[in-house]
């Protein structure tokens, strides 16, 4: 879904108050660096208010420059920004590149996607993955990706988070899509 400055920082601000949100994930197509300061800045007024984390995918350096908690990166990140920054990465369906973003001091690791979808080659994060990480990883975990009712209802005693985006955007009323989400986790 398209970032449109005028309304989105209202409906982000209406899904914050409508559910506990940990942490925010900000992700835009875009490589205009103008637009997305300016979406940083609009999200971060609406998260800072609310005391929810804002974390940035791929752009270490606006982490600094706009305030924001951390990254959705690793490779360097760490370093980059010190021990206090969120940095979480995507590892797809690979139980190795989970691993290693452990080792690499990962604050989280995401897998997905969890549901059906036609993006890159059809390849799902399963319940087997998240259950075999749930007992042998400690470094929390994330699932993310085509998520419905029913997969949050099989997932949520296997992960520590979802990564909840799209599934809640491209509705007419976003809080109360998320409120269904969240009333499916047990």
């Amino acid at each position: 879904t398209a970032l449109d400055l005028t309304t989105s920082p209202d409906r982000l601000a209406a899904v914050l108050d409508a559910a506990q949100i940990a942490c925010v994930r900000l992700s835009l197509a875009t490589r205009d660096e103008d637009l997305i300061g300016r979406a940083a800045d609009a999200v971060r007024a609406v998260t800072s208010e609310r005391d929810v984390a804002l974390v940035i995918e791929r752009h270490v350096q606006m982490v600094a420059r706009h305030g924001l908690d951390g990254v959705h990166l690793l490779d360097g990140a760490r370093t980059e920004l010190g021990e206090d920054a969120i940095v979480g990465t995507f590892c797809g369906q690979s139980r190795h590149d989970g691993m290693t973003a452990g080792e690499l001091n990962a604050d989280y690791v995401s897998f997905g996607p969890v549901g059906e979808t036609a993006l890159d080659d059809g390849s799902r994060a399963t319940l087997e993955l998240f259950d075999w990480w749930s007992q042998m990883i400690e470094v929390p975990v994330v699932a993310e990706g085509a998520l419905d009712i029913e997969l949050i209802r099989a997932v949520s005693p296997h992960v520590d988070f979802f990564g909840i985006g799209e599934e809640i955007w491209r509705t007419d009323d976003p809080a109360a899509t998320l409120r269904d989400m969240i009333g499916a986790m047990s």
